[in-house]
């Protein structure tokens, strides 16, 4: 059973909080890793990629051939940090794979396209 949708004003102010303000509360944390993965499915519908963020959420996205046992062929996997830094504009992926902060294994397991999401750039 899904998740139940997080609102864009609450995934949002979330995002803000987290991001403008500092507060990384778990609870906040994980309502604002939790809306960017829901709005990452949102724009890039699929299962061909997979997106982890450890403890709060996983998320198939980006169409293509996808996998239904195991460990997915494309695999992207972040801390809470950086993917709201990659939402919000505050660091690009390119920066964020040569930091060694995100492990992104298979042939389509990017991000670059996707981020920063609208209306959350800095």
């Amino acid at each position: 059973m899904p998740l139940p949708r997080i609102s864009d004003s609450d995934g949002r102010a979330a995002v803000r909080a987290f991001s403008e303000d500092g507060v990384r509360e778990r609870p906040l944390t994980a309502l604002a890793v939790r809306w960017i993965l829901q709005e990452l499915s949102r724009i890039a519908p699929g299962k061909s990629v997979e997106v982890r963020v450890p403890p709060f959420g996983a998320v198939q996205i980006v169409a293509g051939p996808g996998h239904t046992r195991g460990t997915p062929p494309n695999v992207i996997e972040l801390n809470a940090e950086t993917l709201v830094a990659l939402a919000v504009g505050a660091e690009s992926w390119d920066a964020a794979v040569a930091r060694g902060v995100v492990l992104a294994s298979g042939t389509r397991a990017t991000l670059a396209d996707l981020v920063p999401l609208a209306g959350l750039s800095e």
